[in-house]
């Protein structure tokens, strides 16, 4: 019988670096969905090497589909639906960081609360990424 901590090592190894974490939130927050606008847009400045590295592994742990781009476009990467379901995580990381890290361990967080968006956001990110109705 799995416990906790099994999964908790299984999330680990999807989510262990920080580069993961970083293009999850291009691709979340800012709808970097290609390679080119990833490697360029990243402000942490990832190497092409790591980031080809890292989208094959979202794609394999299936967070991730990479489309076929058409003759002379580029391959888009959508989330999948445990991609989506990622997004209220990578939120709570970023609260957590606001309040522990961002602001000298003050308390405070320095984000938005998202608590009344975040059914919108994820109804937006399927719509954009799985093609199912926003509405």
């Amino acid at each position: 019988m799995e416990s906790t901590s099994d999964h908790i090592a299984d999330a680990a190894d999807i989510f262990g670096d920080r580069w993961t974490l970083l293009i999850l939130r291009d691709v979340v927050f800012e709808d970097r969905r290609n390679f080119r606008s990833l490697l360029l847009g990243s402000r942490e400045r990832i190497a092409s090497n790591i980031l080809a590295d890292r989208l094959v592994r979202l794609v394999e742990a299936g967070l991730l589909v990479r489309g076929e781009g058409r003759r002379g476009q580029r391959a888009t990467y959508s989330l999948t639906e445990a991609g989506i379901q990622c997004v209220p995580i990578l939120y709570q990381l970023a609260e957590w960081s606001a309040r522990w890290r961002g602001s000298g361990g003050s308390g405070q967080p320095r984000i938005p609360n998202m608590d009344e968006s975040m059914p919108t956001l994820i109804a937006e990110l399927r719509a954009r990424h799985i093609g199912e109705d926003a509405s």
